[in-house]
């Protein structure tokens, strides 16, 4: 990534922060969230980020406890004893305000992993909404082949009764040719179907390539936090193999809607491929039926 829009990000996330930071007295940290919509990045440039910044905002701090020197008892025992007593105790207090700041910024993590494993849940109930649509698109047009099959096999045994009954040759060819161009109408109708069909799949195909991305990039954002969780805390180690466990079964869930979205474009491939057949069909029909039609007429003209 471009080391100039790293810095931009980072100067962005430091201004929101502050921003946030000051409107609040100086007394609430921001939250990652807080200053990733205000700076308008993502989460993991806002998540590094913060790390950075808060250190800045937290004094580095150690216990302090030290006997009083020799030297300094020996000037004033008792009023140095009492200013050093003072002394250790601003310093500690400065360590528990920094052990306080530590504690808000781990409990916030363990925020960030709820967070992120709720979003990872919504992208897989969206990714099964898209399997269930796409299998419903995938049996409509499984029943749009099967009707128009059902139809054409319809005609040509009609035609075949024709042929066998000349006696009524003229009424018979009427009718096979109104069947005809009634199944011309049908026809029509279920290619427009088939072509609404094919533009649901390729949106349907749009939104799981959308949702895809949307996956890899939560995928990578909780990988960070999962990072900075043991980094930060080692008592946590069952927490963050349920985070680990969570982030391969949304992972999992993700490769099975790519598959079933590649499975889908088969479908779709042979869906259309079965249309141009069955329209070849019907103009090969068509063309036997006008052929006929003008063969009995001639044959009525003839006998009259």
């Amino acid at each position: 990534m471009n080391s100039n829009l790293l810095l931009d990000a980072r100067e962005r996330v430091f201004a929101a922060a502050s921003q946030i930071f000051e409107e609040s007295g100086r007394q609430t940290m921001p939250t990652v969230d807080q200053v990733r919509r205000l700076a308008k990045v993502d989460m993991h440039a806002a998540t590094a980020a913060m790390r950075e910044w808060r250190r800045q905002q937290t004094a580095q701090a150690a216990p302090i406890a030290v006997a009083v020197p020799e030297v300094v008892a020996k000037a004033n025992e008792q009023a140095i004893a009492q200013l050093w007593t003072q002394a250790q105790e601003l310093a500690n207090q400065s360590l528990r305000e920094a052990q306080s700041a530590w504690d808000a910024e781990r409990t916030e993590l363990d925020q960030m992993r709820v967070e992120l494993s709720d979003a990872f849940e919504a992208q897989a109930d969206e990714l099964e909404l898209a399997k269930s649509r796409i299998e419903a698109l995938e049996n409509e047009a499984r029943e749009t082949a099967e009707l128009a099959a059902a139809e054409l096999q319809k005609l040509r045994d009609e035609l075949d009764h024709v042929r066998g009954e000349m006696g009524a040759a003229t009424t018979r060819a009427e009718r096979a040719d109104a069947t005809a161009a009634e199944l011309e109408h049908r026809v029509a109708d279920l290619r427009a179907e088939l072509d609404r069909a094919h533009a649901d799949v390729d949106q349907v195909r749009a939104e799981i390539k959308r949702t895809t991305t949307d996956a890899e990039s939560l995928r990578n954002e909780l990988a960070a936090v999962k990072a900075k969780a043991e980094a930060a805390d080692q008592a946590h180690q069952e927490h963050r193999k349920e985070a680990a466990k969570e982030a391969q079964r949304c992972a999992e869930k993700v490769v099975a809607a790519e598959k079933s979205r590649d499975a889908l474009a088969k479908e779709a491939a042979a869906a259309r491929e079965s249309a141009a057949r069955l329209s070849g069909q019907l103009e090969a029909v068509q063309a036997q039926n006008a052929a006929l039609i003008e063969t009995l007429r001639g044959k009525v003209s003839g006998n009259d």
